[in-house]
């Protein structure tokens, strides 16, 4: 029963964190959209077109964003299992690519 709950509060654990970066990456575009909103303001009449530009790429990628995030949330809620397989054979990759292409100096 001990090792159930373990393996429980670490599947809990590991879903905490992603929201935790989901978030983060949420108000990080929403951060963006602002900046990018009193970017056009000083661009003024001049980078009227420009500044228009500018808003609606800061708005697309906050979107997006927001999207991911949402889907991220979803998939952590119905497949918390699958969820840390994929972050724990993420690390796993990222891990084995570094050594592979680490030089032999650094040993």
């Amino acid at each position: 029963m001990s090792r159930t709950r373990d393996i429980e509060r670490h599947l809990s654990d590991a879903g905490d964190r992603v929201r935790q970066y989901a978030n983060g990456a949420a108000s990080t575009a929403q951060d963006l959209v602002e900046r990018g909103r009193r970017a056009t303001g000083r661009l003024g009449r001049h980078g009227h077109d420009y500044g228009r530009q500018i808003t609606r790429a800061a708005e697309d990628f906050a979107d997006e964003a927001n999207y991911q995030y949402r889907r991220l949330r979803r998939q952590v809620k119905r497949h918390p299992a699958a969820t840390v397989a994929i972050v724990a054979g993420t690390v796993g990759a990222f891990l084995l690519l570094r050594k592979a292409f680490a030089s032999h100096d650094e040993d």
